[in-house]
């Protein structure tokens, strides 16, 4: 769980408190749903995180499992 509360945290630097205008999640949601980043609104942005919530969780964990690799963690 810390290391999606970390991926959060980096995605939405300087954009916190509002994340729709993080340019590194507009980007990811660009090529996601193919809508222009520059036409992505809050709505977009909670429509899709709450439409598909089940699959951000499972980014998020995978977030997690490729940090282990990348630390050597899950490595047998």
């Amino acid at each position: 769980m810390l290391e999606a509360v970390s991926f959060l945290w980096n995605a939405t630097r300087g954009h916190r408190l509002k994340p729709w205008r993080s340019e590194y999640l507009r980007w990811r949601l660009e090529t996601y749903t193919g809508k222009p980043a520059g036409e992505i609104q809050p709505r977009d942005f909670w429509d899709l995180f709450w439409n598909d919530k089940r699959q951000f969780l499972r980014f998020l964990a995978w977030t997690g499992e490729i940090k282990g690799y990348a630390d050597g963690k899950g490595i047998d």
